[in-house]
């Protein structure tokens, strides 16, 4: 089956509503990135108008941004503590943006999108 990324079906009141026309194939979506934790792999996607976007598979990598200095550090990902998009995520270890992993340095919320970006950013976690 594939992911349609068109207008709802249903109207505000719950009715069902008519479609003008039919599916069209840039409404089509794919499935989601799921970057877990291990050594970096990484698929380009073709988007439209010709452009491109990494996603991210996995990676064991994060750039960190300490607050309290303003310096950048690369770390390592130990864990995967909390995620709000998915509390399953947790148990696979699926990194999305909003999500606390566990590093040396502290825990970080991861502030990059690593299925649109292609790279994993966070700020560390004032504890």
């Amino acid at each position: 089956m594939a992911i349609w990324q068109g207008k709802s079906m249903k109207k505000p009141s719950g009715g069902r509503a008519k479609m003008s026309r039919g599916k069209k194939k840039f409404e089509l979506g794919r499935e989601a990135a799921e970057t877990k934790i291990g050594d970096r792999k990484s698929r380009k996607i073709r988007t439209q108008g010709g452009n491109h976007k990494v996603r991210l598979a996995t990676d064991t990598k994060i750039n960190v941004v300490n607050p309290e200095n303003n310096k950048m550090e690369s770390t390592e990902i130990l864990n995967v503590i909390e995620n709000e998009a998915n509390p399953n995520f947790v148990r696979r270890n699926i990194i999305t943006k909003g999500a606390v992993v566990e590093t040396s340095l502290g825990n970080v919320r991861v502030t990059s999108r690593p299925g649109q970006h292609g790279i994993i950013n966070g700020v560390l976690i004032a504890e």
